[in-house]
């Protein structure tokens, strides 16, 4: 049996068997995580036990009065998305929906964020606890400041303490550029956010083909975890996590020269990841997808692996060893007061159910169908015993689309399961969470009617929560 007649038939078995009910129960399950998570926060804070968040499990407090005038171009960028991007994605031709997608996205984080005032686009970099305050100590010698690192951990600001050298040293590049402050930095954290909606959308394309992609491009552009993406580091490790990945798809069915370079250069980005965070360790999942099922020659194999360690030499020759600094940022993080101290039973629950706010109900709706597909094995064997390069055995879309979802997911259960990621989430999640959203554009039949209750959960959380992010 090949791939496409396992998809077919086990497709027309979940027709039989009435595909509806799985997805609405499960959006049933998400607004319940979402509510029961909240409430038993409020519960544990009450009771002094939870958290020093005011509104676990988000590191955010409720607002006293919802900003509902600023919030109205967000609501007509929203309404303009619901009504166009279906139209644009079947329509335009390929090379100018990326950009559309890029462009869409970003209008739609900075209305969101702009909803507290044009300046809510720089403040969160402003926070003593951010990168920028930290610069002062880097300015005076780079070099030196990344030899003693690791020793010096203890001194730095809290997001300086809490990751690798690498976010600090970009941040230190773009001034040295002539683009200081915190508003190019909002300006850089915003433009490549966003940028991995055409990301994405091209890594899709490239494995499960062009009518997946531009199915992806709405959900993409329009996803809830935008409320985040302005202005949090950890959406310039989505851009870099999503363009590496992205580049390796393209490597992955290009001409041979052009595959090399193009290899080369997502492995470089790729590199990258653990030195602009530790917990993006796990997000290697999804590229590791992208191999299983692009099947790139063994040549590009080798540009992508030489591309992959030139981060990690760079900063071992420069005296930063990756292993001590995750030893320290943990010792650092142990004897905190911070994340360390809150409950781990609480948030293994909670950060999933955050999660579901990141990704929406039309993920949530989408996921009994995207993992059902994932345990079938007629379709593995097809996808792992598929000759080198074999274009006629490629995955369906619906199953490229479950793989790399559930890369994501599970990138997300094993850094949750961990423990070290006790709240905070929010942002911590956008990197694992944009992969997720691919998963709402499959079989699905009401896309407008699913991209409103996207803007929707995004416009109520922008809504009803302040978040230093």
């Amino acid at each position: 049996m090949t791939l496409t007649e396992a998809h077919g038939r086990a497709e027309a078995a979940e027709r039989r068997a009435g595909r509806g009910w799985p997805g609405w129960a499960a959006v049933a399950v998400w607004a319940a995580a979402i509510a029961a998570a909240f409430t038993v926060g409020w519960y544990l804070r009450r009771a002094g036990l939870a958290t020093e968040d005011p509104l676990p499990p988000l590191h955010a407090r409720a607002r006293g009065w919802p900003p509902t005038w600023r919030l109205l171009p967000a609501a007509a960028v929203a309404a303009l998305a619901v009504a166009a991007l279906p139209a644009l994605a079947a329509r335009l031709p390929w090379r100018a929906l990326p950009p559309v997608a890029w462009a869409a996205s970003a209008a739609w984080t900075v209305a969101l964020a702009a909803g507290d005032g044009w300046d809510a686009l720089a403040r969160p970099l402003d926070a003593p606890t951010e990168y920028p305050a930290g610069l002062a100590q880097l300015r005076p010698d780079p070099l030196e400041w990344l030899r003693t690192f690791t020793e010096r951990l203890g001194g730095y600001t809290t997001h300086v303490r809490g990751h690798p050298p690498l976010p600090m040293l970009v941040l230190w590049a773009l001034e040295k550029a002539g683009l200081g402050g915190t508003g190019w930095a909002a300006a850089l954290v915003i433009a490549a956010g966003t940028s991995s909606a055409a990301a994405i959308a091209v890594t899709v394309r490239c494995l499960a083909g062009e009518r997946a992609a531009r199915a992806a491009v709405p959900f993409l552009a329009l996803a809830p975890l935008a409320v985040w993406i302005a202005t949090a580091m950890d959406a310039f490790f989505l851009a870099v996590a999503a363009w590496g990945t992205a580049l390796l798809a393209l490597a992955a069915r290009g001409g041979r020269n052009r595959a090399l370079a193009t290899a080369a250069t997502g492995g470089l980005l790729l590199g990258c990841l653990p030195y602009l965070s530790y917990g993006l360790l796990p997000l290697f999942a999804v590229p590791l997808a992208v191999v299983v099922l692009g099947r790139p020659r063994a040549r590009a194999l080798a540009a992508a692996g030489a591309g992959l360690v030139v981060v990690p030499a760079a900063f071992t020759l420069l005296g930063f060893w990756w292993p001590d600094g995750v030893r320290a940022t943990l010792d650092t993080y142990l004897v905190s007061r911070g994340s360390a101290q809150r409950s781990y039973a609480y948030f293994l629950f909670a950060n999933l159910a955050v999660l579901g706010l990141l990704t929406g109900p039309a993920v949530a709706h989408a996921l009994p169908r995207t993992l059902a597909r994932l345990g079938r094995g007629a379709l593995w064997r097809e996808v792992l015993g598929r000759g080198p390069r074999s274009r006629a055995a490629a995955p369906a879309a619906a199953v490229v689309v479950a793989v790399l979802a559930g890369a994501a997911l599970l990138g997300v259960l094993v850094l949750d399961a961990a423990g070290v990621t006790r709240g905070e989430v929010e942002r911590i999640w956008v990197p694992f969470a944009a992969w997720l959203t691919v998963a709402a554009a499959v079989d699905r039949p009401r896309v407008r009617a699913w991209l409103a209750a996207q803007a929707v959960t995004a416009l109520a959380v922008q809504a009803l929560v302040l978040s230093p992010w």
